[in-house]
């Protein structure tokens, strides 16, 4: 491994959606059905706003459209040991690159994401928002993002946390994977969707 870079540049949600837009665009030259989850899902959903063409559908897993969002605390104090872990395992800058990355995120994290409703209102693709019953993520404000997005679906994970995809993974395999390949049902009892939803421009 070579010598550590030592990056002074802050990091951005916006950058990172950049940097995985252009990544879609060389590496898959179409629109995609996208998965973010956590911060990953702050991410997809600028994608989803900034590249509208990239995304054909959406899931976003336990991530908020806001930074307050977060139920209170939750950005305190020292994240999880596993993540030091992976982070050495992983990181092409080695694990002494590990507390600038830390303190990085924390200074994401104290001003992003700032969307708004409005902002969620201009989402164009079909979209689950999925979130643990005992999530990290406030389930209001899950709910207020299915609420804003214009042809969003929602599951809320019963008996599971922030860590909903790995405490439950066979019953998220199943509900994300059935939203990522099939077409939407037609319900007997619709209240939110009795007018027609807008369609996907990307399919």
């Amino acid at each position: 491994m070579g010598t550590p870079r030592t990056w002074t540049a802050p990091l951005s949600f916006e950058k990172m959606a950049a940097d995985t837009a252009v990544f879609v665009e060389e590496t898959v030259g179409e629109s995609v059905r996208l998965l973010g989850v956590s911060d990953g899902a702050i991410v997809a959903l600028t994608i989803a706003l900034r590249r509208p063409d990239l995304v054909e559908r959406l899931v976003l897993a336990a991530g908020v459209f806001h930074r307050d969002g977060w139920h209170d605390g939750v950005l305190d104090g020292e994240p999880p040991n596993f993540l030091k872990d992976s982070y050495a395992q992983l990181s092409p800058d080695g694990p002494e690159h590990y507390r600038i990355m830390v303190v990085k995120l924390a200074a994401l994290r104290a001003g992003q994401p700032r969307f708004t409703p409005a902002d969620l209102r201009q989402v164009r693709c079909r979209t689950l928002v999925l979130v643990g019953d005992d999530d990290e993520v406030r389930l209001d404000h899950a709910i207020a993002a299915y609420q804003a997005i214009p042809n969003a679906e929602l599951a809320v994970i019963p008996d599971t946390s922030h860590g909903v995809l790995v405490e439950k993974p066979e019953l998220c395999n199943q509900i994300i994977g059935t939203f990522l390949t099939a077409d939407p049902i037609v319900t007997l009892a619709p209240i939110r969707r009795k007018a027609p939803m807008p369609a996907c421009t990307n399919r």
